[in-house]
């Protein structure tokens, strides 16, 4: 779990756990209801903010945290009940009150991209409830993030917006 150590140019994602997916999840068509997506992504999210400095422990001393402003969500393979799956996450963006994730959801057993999820968080100052510029130490580890996650390819889907194509 979590963020692998770089050598040399290469790169890693961070590494979520694995989680399995419980059968209360499961809707009418017996595959993963949608909402539950957001949920997986949730949790990896959280373990992702954590290694950046960003968990628990620095929402009690920094009284500040971030809020999903946006997300993007494409299904791309089923997920049933009681498969493993694990989420990647990326940094593909940010700037001094803002990051901008990427995650990929896949299926643990045959490695199948299942997921997608694209991000806008902003950062808060929890007593004002409004958005305010990250810390320096923590604008320090973002950097470190962005520049190595800046070494994989743009990922596939990324910037894409809800439309209709017109015929």
């Amino acid at each position: 779990m979590g963020r692998q150590q770089h050598v040399s140019d290469t790169a890693y994602p961070f590494r979520s756990s694995t989680m399995t997916v419980e059968p209360a999840w499961i809707d009418y068509n017996g595959h993963l209801n949608m909402a539950y997506y957001n949920v997986l992504f949730d949790r990896a999210i959280d373990e992702a903010a954590i290694d950046l400095g960003l968990g628990p422990a620095y929402l009690a001393e920094a009284q500040a945290s971030f809020y999903t402003a946006e997300a993007h969500i494409r299904y791309l393979h089923e997920i049933h009940a009681q498969d493993e799956v694990f989420c990647l996450t990326r940094l593909i963006g940010a700037d001094e009150k803002r990051l901008h994730w990427w995650q990929e959801l896949w299926r643990h057993g045959d490695h199948t991209l299942s997921a997608t999820s694209e991000q806008i968080a902003l950062h808060v100052d929890m007593a004002a409830k409004r958005v305010t510029p990250f810390p320096g130490h923590i604008l320090e580890r973002i950097v470190l993030w962005r520049t190595s996650d800046a070494l994989l390819p743009q990922p596939d889907g990324a910037g894409r917006r809800v439309s209709l194509k017109r015929q």
